[in-house]
């Protein structure tokens, strides 16, 4: 079992239960899913970059992404309906704590300058959203073998229901917020 996934059931669950008021441990927010999603608009001139994101995105969580092609034609981008244009990958489980782990008690720190993860980015109903920009603070990545730095976003789905509760999970989780 996950090392994080022991720390919610045993630490976590109780702290929250006691510091939200519920008298029910199924009303305790819980992570449900991880979203990571890289967008290479580059891909449409070299269609490398996409391969190498790719890759990339499979050694950072461990799993295999989906391509995701542009759902519309762009003239000024030179971008047309169909081209691959990044990818994503959806982490539940074992795996959606193990990277959970890894990002907060390795990646987050090997930021540059890095004071905290800002409050700010709920969408109102208790997920969260972080973007990443450079991937390369991941150890799993040989930063010898990068062509070129990349960023990506992180999506956070909890149960929680209001943005009070996602926060309340995720410090109790590990995660650095700003203070």
């Amino acid at each position: 079992m996950a090392r994080l996934k022991e720390f919610y059931q045993q630490k976590v669950v109780p702290q929250l239960k006691q510091e939200l008021g519920y008298s029910n441990i199924m009303q305790v927010p819980k992570l449900m899913k991880i979203v990571v999603n890289m967008g290479l608009g580059d891909a449409v001139q070299n269609p490398k970059i996409l391969e190498s994101g790719v890759n990339e995105i499979t050694q950072i969580t461990g799993q295999k992404p989906i391509v995701t092609r542009a759902h519309k034609s762009i003239a000024n981008f030179k971008l047309r309906e169909g081209v691959s244009i990044g990818c994503a990958v959806t982490l539940r489980g074992e795996r959606m704590y193990e990277f959970f782990d890894r990002l907060v008690s390795i990646a987050l720190p090997r930021v540059r300058d890095f004071r905290g993860i800002s409050g700010n980015a709920f969408d109102g109903r208790g997920n969260y959203s972080l973007g990443i920009r450079e991937h390369t603070i991941f150890p799993e990545i040989n930063i010898d073998k990068v062509d070129q730095v990349k960023g990506f976003t992180v999506s956070m789905v909890t149960t929680a229901k209001t943005d009070a509760e996602g926060r309340a999970l995720l410090r109790a989780l590990g995660m650095p917020f700003r203070s």
